[in-house]
């Protein structure tokens, strides 16, 4: 039997992505009556399978989109859900760019991943400060933008191209994103998919909205959190429903799974400590723009090539978005983070789809193009970017400040994630500590 250690206790959770999701049914289990808040009109945040306008029934994923074999609190949801997960882009990603003379060449990932070697005396040090982000080593790393690395150490071309390539990755340009995390990916991780990449067959959505029919308290879509009043006893939450006048909610605990971009506009009363506000205030989001093209033919298949490049072209990176299901038919996936997405945005406008597909002419010879989707999350006004990135301007010791509760209210979402910032992944993993620290707030008042 699951330990009911929060019967009697009421939460809102504010946010019906996967972090509010995750935290919502894992309150629920422990016995907690739970109100979920969202202001979309559908659960899932920034977890969107997309499936008009494409034909054959076929569907691609407008936002969260790849799920690694380490992920296991994503592979564990699944699976507690009944849902099946389908491995995809067996071979792992590619790299195209340009070489010397001017031309498109298509090194492995490995010589991008040479910068490792230009940073081996960064990553001892990270290290050696067991990869604190309170240390100085930290502070020191965390001031210095890619870019300004790349003009120090001379990095050759094929390294520049490979961190420009990275906007695709970390959805930032080198001249915004910080040293700090690039250290701490390569002394951490390594490439990404390492060990697999899957998706949820039928949709990654699923994971969503298999949550969200098993939870047994109130789920309130087109309804936007205003104001969060927190006192020794409970919390105040004032909401505003779509053509509505605002109303008042009152619970014990609050659990704010609202992206940073969104939590800004929220007024807290008592105002957060200083630092924690300015660790909100100063999170900054990657420019991300999806392009889903459908063609009647999957042209880029080719026996012992990858079916995903990263890339440092404005298109940005790209993938088969499709692969796991059957017909001729396939759908690919562009990514254009950072400048990038305001880049591929203007040759959509200029020259249509057809300009993106000339740009990918060396996979082959285009197929027939059946349909497109398009979506913009720089415009989304409930995310206002893909994910977080941490810049120059951030500094390291706000990091856990995006984490740590405030009396009766704690926080949740892919940017409180250490390990797992921007991934699905991450925002599990931080709606189920949510619930925890609520059980534990809770056994001290």
């Amino acid at each position: 039997m699951p330990h009911r250690d929060l019967a009697g206790t009421s939460v809102v959770v504010a946010g019906a992505g996967l972090a509010g999701l995750s935290a919502a049914r894992a309150l629920e289990t422990r016995g907690a009556a739970v109100t979920v808040i969202e202001a979309r009109d559908r659960v899932g945040g920034r977890v969107w399978t997309v499936r008009k306008p494409f034909a054959a029934r076929q569907h691609a994923e407008a936002g969260g989109d790849l799920i690694e074999g380490g992920q296991e609190h994503a592979l564990a949801l699944a699976r507690e859900l009944g849902l099946q997960t389908v491995p995809i882009l067996r071979h792992g990603f590619g790299f195209y760019a340009t070489n010397g003379r001017g031309k498109r060449a298509q090194p492995g990932l490995g010589r991008i991943f040479s910068a490792a070697r230009l940073l081996r005396e960064e990553i001892r040090d990270f290290k050696l400060a067991e990869q604190r982000w309170d240390s100085p080593v930290a502070t020191r790393l965390g001031r210095v933008s890619v870019a300004s690395w790349l003009e120090r150490v001379k990095a050759p071309r094929e390294v520049r191209a490979g961190m420009r390539g990275f906007r695709g990755f970390f959805l930032a340009d080198p001249e915004d994103l910080s040293l700090l995390p690039l250290v701490e990916q390569f002394a951490e991780w390594g490439a990404p998919g390492g060990e697999g990449m899957f998706r949820i067959a039928g949709g990654n959505d699923r994971l969503a909205t298999g949550i969200a029919r098993r939870l047994r308290g109130a789920l309130l879509l087109r309804t936007v959190v205003r104001r969060i009043v927190r006192s020794e006893t409970g919390v105040a939450v004032t909401i505003e429903s779509l053509g509505q006048p605002h109303t008042e909610i009152h619970a014990d605990y609050l659990v704010c799974a609202l992206p940073a971009s969104t939590a800004r506009g929220v007024i807290f009363e008592p105002a957060l400590p200083d630092a924690q506000y300015d660790a909100i205030a100063h999170l900054r989001y990657g420019c991300a723009t999806k392009l889903l093209l459908q063609f009647d033919q999957r042209f880029w298949r080719k026996r012992g090539r990858p079916l995903a490049f990263g890339t440092d072209a404005p298109i940005g990176a790209f993938w088969d978005g499709n692969e796991q299901q059957s017909g001729p038919n396939g759908i690919l996936t562009f990514l254009a983070g950072g400048s990038a997405s305001a880049t591929l945005q203007e040759i959509l406008r200029n020259e249509g789809e057809r300009g993106v597909v000339e740009r990918i002419g060396w996979l082959g010879r285009p197929a027939r193009l059946i349909a497109s989707q398009t979506i913009v999350w720089d415009h989304d006004p409930w995310a206002r970017g893909g994910y977080a990135y941490f810049d120059p301007g951030f500094d390291p010791l706000w990091r856990a400040w995006l984490a740590r509760p405030a009396g009766r209210l704690v926080f949740a979402g892919e940017h409180t994630s250490v390990k797992y910032q921007g991934y699905m992944n991450g925002a599990i993993e931080t709606g189920l500590r949510a619930a925890a620290e609520i059980a534990a707030l809770r056994d001290s008042h």
